[in-house]
């Protein structure tokens, strides 16, 4: 599904990342860990299509998405890569079926359909009860619940999280480290997990770390 080789990337004189070669297997769930600095963020975002590489090529499912113009590059991301962030940066004047609707609305897909798949991401996540509940209203679990069903709406290729719990307590955290799991046996989501937290790491298929740029 991803297939990353010989990335580079530099910002001004400091080069983040050197050379790095990746794979990643349909529906496989792999960790990136390694001290801050390390280039793990960097090459989340370039996998992510956020960023740009300085060198070398990323195929997502056989596409280089480097090779798209702006607004095609755009459409690619919308529609084939699903994000989830520390914090969870859902709009607080929506209810959570409104946040997660967005990234399908903005897909342009029918509004039928985008509400019935919101629907549906919300029961499966065990947040049909909250429904129309704003951000404000919902604990910190409930709040990032959302931001995946959010990330999964246009049923991505490819799901990026970036310290998916780091801003949780132990309880929530656990169980949105499940979810990711879960989300790999019921839909066979392909997903990288970027996290400091050694236990989150260790239930992935692979761990990976990195060191000063490399995979090590």
């Amino acid at each position: 599904m991803i297939q990353v080789t010989d990335l580079h990337k530099r910002f001004g004189e400091l080069e983040v990342l050197k050379g790095v070669s990746l794979s990643v297997a349909r529906g496989e769930v792999i960790s990136i860990v390694g001290a801050s600095g390390a280039g793990k963020t960097t090459l989340l975002q370039i996998v992510g299509t956020l960023s740009r590489p300085d060198g070398g090529q990323i195929l997502i499912d056989g596409v280089d998405p480097f090779v798209l113009g702006d607004k095609d590059l755009s459409r690619f991301r919308n529609r084939h890569i699903g994000f989830v962030f520390q914090f969870h940066h859902l709009l607080p004047e929506f209810s959570a079926f409104e946040n997660v609707c967005i990234p399908g609305f903005i897909g342009r897909r029918s509004r039928g359909e985008v509400e019935r798949r919101a629907d549906e991401l919300l029961s499966m996540l065990g947040l049909a009860a909250r429904r129309d509940h704003k951000p404000g209203q919902l604990s910190g679990g409930e709040q990032q619940r959302v931001a995946i069903a959010r990330a999964l709406i246009n049923s991505p290729d490819v799901l990026l999280a970036d310290e998916p719990s780091g801003n949780l307590d132990s309880r929530n955290r656990d169980e949105i480290h499940r979810l990711f799991f879960d989300l790999r046996d019921r839909l066979g989501q392909t997903t990288v997990l970027v996290t400091h937290d050694e236990g989150l790491a260790a239930m992935a298929d692979r761990k990976i770390t990195m060191s000063d740029g490399l995979i090590v």
